[in-house]
């Protein structure tokens, strides 16, 4: 995805590590690249909402349960054929943590 206007970060980069900004699970400088780049596009940002609000419905929803190893590894991988699909950030497998 791209706004088609020119940013120090792409919109497909940032996009693909929103999870990890929501997470808390980037560095200090990459968080201050992501969010400024969130700053000055709105249809990043929109996308940053929606996956705001799909984390905030899920920790309400499925709040205090552990989900099996088996539905863990198999959303890993799902993601990180997404992700990778996307040309976005790296995704650890579960061996690395």
């Amino acid at each position: 995805m791209s706004c088609g206007q020119p940013h120090e970060t792409d919109c497909s980069e940032v996009l693909s590590e929103v999870w990890l900004l929501l997470d808390d699970e980037c560095n200090q400088a990459r968080r201050q690249l992501l969010r400024e780049h969130l700053d000055e596009c709105q249809p990043c940002l929109e996308q940053y909402g929606i996956h705001e609000h799909l984390k905030l419905l899920l920790a309400r929803k499925c709040g205090g349960e552990h989900a099996p190893d088996e539905f863990k590894e198999r959303l890993r991988s799902t993601i990180r054929k997404t992700v990778l699909q996307h040309g976005g950030a790296t995704v650890p497998t579960a061996e690395e943590g």
